[in-house]
């Protein structure tokens, strides 16, 4: 089964969610959730790269930086129309792809990673970030976040307000079943949202080594941030850590069913079975 296949697999499921726990409000609810869906996905793409790169205090940088020559060279290769490029200053080692399309995008890097990796690992991770340009990952992932927020909002919604028409006249054990669904549906939406980012980090390994030329580089820089990033964690948004090439805190146990990145283990493992 193909990784865009599976993304596309999980999104459907995250809609059909959407779909059920919109239905707890009666018919109108299935299109309150629609529109609130298409509001957020809408303001998200439009102005999304914008949001993120003032949350970082992220700074473009010229022709002659070390970032931009890398940058400009792997998209060139990747016939990818050139990105802008911004440093976020912070020393824990980390890097994001943002931007509505190919045309309007955006690299940016922190100067901890800058420090920490050499041209080759660096070269790694600038094609991992444009494979996810290249792959419109960030669209995707704005979609699956939009959706998940829009099940938090009306499962919420539901608590506080009640189940809406339908359920009051059908009786106490559908509005049980209704409950269940309510708590459980936010749970559900994090799983599948995380699964798809888990997916396109995968996609996007793979894509960024061909672009580079060899495995080798990018699986030393995400030995090397892993690493770096448990002792310097960075102090990132929850709601952007999927961007990160590499989630930039640290988490356990649970926490890692939830979690927007595969374990850095197993990423490592199929870039070096690419070797072949």
């Amino acid at each position: 089964m193909s990784t865009t296949f599976k993304t596309a697999l999980l999104l459907g499921v995250l809609t059909a969610l959407l779909l059920l726990i919109g239905s707890a409000f009666g018919q109108n609810g299935i299109v309150i959730a629609f529109i609130m869906a298409i509001v957020m996905n809408v303001g998200s793409y439009w102005l999304g790269d914008k949001i993120v790169l003032s949350m970082y205090n992220a700074t473009e940088v010229g022709e002659d930086h070390r970032l931009y020559i890398i940058v400009r060279r792997l998209a060139q290769k990747a016939g990818l129309p050139m990105p802008r490029v911004y440093i976020i200053p912070d020393m824990s080692p980390n890097a994001f792809a943002t931007g509505r399309n190919p045309n309007h995008s955006a690299v940016a890097a922190t100067e901890g990673i800058l420090r920490l990796l050499n041209d080759d690992e660096l070269e790694g991770v600038i094609g991992h970030e444009l494979s996810h340009v290249s792959h419109r990952d960030i669209l995707i992932s704005t979609i699956a976040a939009t959706i998940g927020a829009a099940i938090m909002f009306l499962a919420r919604s539901a608590m506080w307000f009640g189940f809406g028409g339908r359920n009051d006249r059908e009786g106490n054990g559908n509005a049980i079943t209704m409950l269940a669904m309510v708590i459980l549906a936010p749970f559900a939406a994090m799983l599948i949202q995380a699964a798809i980012s888990r997916q396109r980090e995968f996609a996007a390994d793979h894509s960024g080594a061909l672009l580079a030329g060899s495995p080798n580089g990018l699986a030393s820089a995400l030995r090397k941030i892993d690493a770096a990033v448990k002792q310097v964690p960075m102090d990132a948004n929850p709601a952007t850590a999927h961007m990160f090439i590499m989630k930039p805190f640290s988490g356990g146990g649970l926490m890692n069913l939830f979690s927007s990145h595969p374990p850095t283990e197993a990423r490592i493992d199929a870039l070096m079975h690419m070797r072949g």
